[in-house]
């Protein structure tokens, strides 16, 4: 027999915390919390907009709206990622965090271009704007962000999903102190052009965090090699095993954050165990890189070698 497939780890072992199902529920439970208390302060934020005249509001307040959007589509993903791999869906649905942080990214730049056009019209004819209530509102806005934040940070650094959630959060923090900054030197001067300058750095300030999330996203959809993980390094420990003479044909992609794939084709040394050498690839790639979701075609030295189009 030639050819071995080891398919080793289903979904619900990948590597990494994220695929643990206790802290995807307290990841759900946070991102709950955060929503409702969002929604009601964008509300908020819409109607001491208006009565304000004050752009910077509308921004945040849209920033907001953003930031709900994200946080349901975070929790869509949550969700809908728990559902079990069928025939059709054999990773499960372990991808819609991905694509949900790829439509944050996306709809966040939109918003913020959207924001900056608006600005440029008005720094040629500056409204009236109430200074007063324009911070105070303001403020508010700050404080229920830093409340967000908080809840976020230890699930930013485990999921792409929930760092875009983070993110959103983060780049509103900076467009409530703006919105502060702006309502202050209204209230003190009375420098009206200020608002729209603040709405235009809340603007550019979404567009910067959110290119990134649009980065990984895409690469995670692209399936190219996670960042954290060198190619040449695997290769090095493959072929470092007893036994094993040569690899082609090897992929590592990213099915969710958190949680690795790996396929390959090892060309083995005549009179070695098949289940041996697989036994010690496995433990190889887990301890050296932590990848669990592993598929090994293993191959004698005449073995006739297709030719791969990667």
């Amino acid at each position: 027999m030639h050819q071995h497939h080891h398919h080793h780890a289903g979904p619900g072992k990948g590597h990494g915390g994220h695929a643990d199902p206790d802290r995807r529920s307290r990841h759900w439970n946070r991102l709950a919390i955060i929503l409702v208390v969002v929604v009601c302060y964008m509300i908020a934020e819409v109607v001491g907009g208006l009565l304000a005249n004050s752009l910077a509001l509308l921004a945040d307040a849209g920033h907001m709206l953003s930031d709900a959007a994200a946080l349901a589509l975070s929790l869509f993903a949550l969700w809908i990622s728990r559902r079990p791999p069928s025939d059709r869906r054999s990773y499960g649905y372990y991808r819609a965090e991905i694509l949900a942080a790829l439509v944050n990214g996306a709809a966040l730049i939109a918003i913020s271009i959207f924001i900056l056009v608006e600005a440029y019209e008005r720094l040629s004819q500056p409204p009236e704007i109430v200074g007063g209530l324009m911070m105070a509102i303001a403020a508010g806005g700050l404080v229920v962000n830093l409340v967000g934040l908080w809840l976020l940070h230890e699930g930013s650094s485990e999921s792409l999903n929930i760092r875009g959630a983070w993110l959103h959060m983060m780049g509103d923090m900076l467009g409530s102190v703006a919105a502060i900054g702006a309502g202050l030197l209204i209230w003190l001067f009375d420098w009206y052009w200020i608002d729209a300058v603040a709405s235009a750095l809340i603007s550019l300030l979404i567009i910067y965090s959110s290119w990134g999330l649009l980065q990984e996203a895409v690469a995670v959809l692209m399936e190219s090699t996670p960042g954290h993980i060198d190619p040449d390094k695997v290769r090095d420990v493959i072929r470092g095993v007893p036994g094993v003479v040569a690899v082609h044909d090897l992929h590592i992609w990213t099915i969710t954050s958190g949680m690795e794939s790996l396929s390959a084709h090892v060309v083995a040394e005549d009179g070695h165990s098949y289940d041996d050498l697989l036994h010690t690839l496995r433990r190889e790639l887990h301890d050296h890189f932590g990848i669990d979701h592993i598929t090994i075609q293993i191959e004698s030295r005449d073995f006739p070698e297709h030719k791969c189009p990667f």
